[in-house]
């Protein structure tokens, strides 16, 4: 079975890469243009894309027509693990990888999907996973895969959208939840009591539909985007962790590049950090404006007390053993870190839980 699904894999990794450069639009450019391709996990208009989009204007204008960037949406190079393979062999150049996918091949990483280590103040959030030491400390992980990590940013919170009530554990005994594959994932939602469900994010709308799941999590800007609120009967707003992505590069495709270019590419990864924290912000408040307005009778739970929250944080915490023990020892090491970045955040920005 294992063998039939890995052949499988390489068969559309083959595939793409024939459709890529074929002849089409899309394909090999002039000697004059060379052309940089960028795939993300989600959908036009969504926050990966607006980062994407805007990485592809400032690269184009600054380097004067001479790199084109093409932008590849959800579904259009295959599944988040097509596309990261993709980029492993550098037919593509740029790809957002979420941890839910990536952590199958970079465990490390799953740090990002545990519940509870982040603060409440997205400001703080974003201070502590922009940390240069945090970073540091991950990047020779990316490089082990032969991935060049450029970013990581948050893409708001993750919100629950359910046909019953969830404002404590209790509540989710039974749940049968859509997550992603993530071992993490699997294991925070048994602390809760739930029955995770890993599905593919185009299959979510129709298993809330059909009563195949009750549940499934996401940012906003996503519930609105791909209609899972439709077939859902509460939202509910934890704050137990943002949506949290890194966008990575092929790490042979970087060193090849002049100093002048390899300059530029991490200049506008700066600026992309500030621009995508303010987008995503907009687009998580605007999608819910819209949500509200489509559908009025949507019953949104935002005012889970301290105590209730407390308590799935409290159950949360075994996931931090369960991250360890499937890790070993370099997880630890990246747990601690990234607990010692969000401490070092709170510094800067005067933070205090009371």
């Amino acid at each position: 079975m294992r063998n039939t699904l890995l052949a499988r894999t390489g068969l559309l990794v083959v595939s793409v890469i024939a459709l890529l450069f074929a002849g089409c639009d899309d394909g090999l450019l002039s000697d004059e243009v060379e052309q940089w391709r960028f795939a993300i996990e989600e959908t036009r208009g969504s926050v990966q894309d607006g980062y994407a989009q805007r990485f592809k204007e400032l690269i184009e204008e600054r380097t004067n027509g001479e790199v084109e960037v093409k932008v590849y949406p959800y579904g259009t190079l295959g599944t988040s693990d097509h596309v990261t393979e993709l980029v492993r062999m550098g037919t593509v150049q740029f790809a957002m990888a979420s941890p839910g996918h990536l952590g199958t091949m970079i465990p490390e990483v799953q740090v990002l999907l545990l519940h509870f280590t982040l603060t409440d103040d997205e400001e703080v959030n974003k201070t502590a996973l922009s940390d240069p030491q945090f970073q540091a400390a991950l990047a020779p992980l990316y490089e082990d895969k032969g991935f060049r990590l450029l970013s990581v940013y948050p893409e708001g919170w993750m919100v629950w959208t359910a046909n019953r009530m969830l404002r404590r554990p209790a509540d989710f005994t039974g749940l049968k939840i859509r997550t992603m594959t993530s071992p993490m994932l699997l294991a925070a939602y048994r602390a809760y009591g739930a029955a995770p469900t890993p599905l593919s994010y185009g299959e979510v709308y129709s298993a809330l539909q059909l009563n195949m799941i009750d549940a499934q999590v996401n940012p906003v800007f996503a519930i609105q985007e791909m209609s899972f609120y439709e077939v859902s009967d509460y939202m509910i707003f934890g704050n137990q962790a943002p949506f949290i992505t890194t966008s990575l590069t092929n790490h042979a495709f970087f060193e090849e590049q002049s100093p002048d270019r390899q300059t530029l590419i991490l200049e506008v990864i700066d600026e992309l950090d500030e621009y995508i924290h303010e987008l995503q912000k907009d687009y998580n408040q605007s999608r819910m404006d819209i949500i509200r307005d489509n559908k009025p009778d949507l019953i949104i739970v935002d005012d889970l007390t301290e105590e209730e929250r407390d308590a799935f944080r409290q159950a949360s915490l075994i996931t931090r053993d369960v991250f360890v023990r499937a890790v070993g020892p370099s997880g630890e090491v990246i747990l601690e870190e990234l607990l010692a970045s969000v401490e070092r955040a709170k510094e800067t920005h005067g933070w205090d839980e009371e």
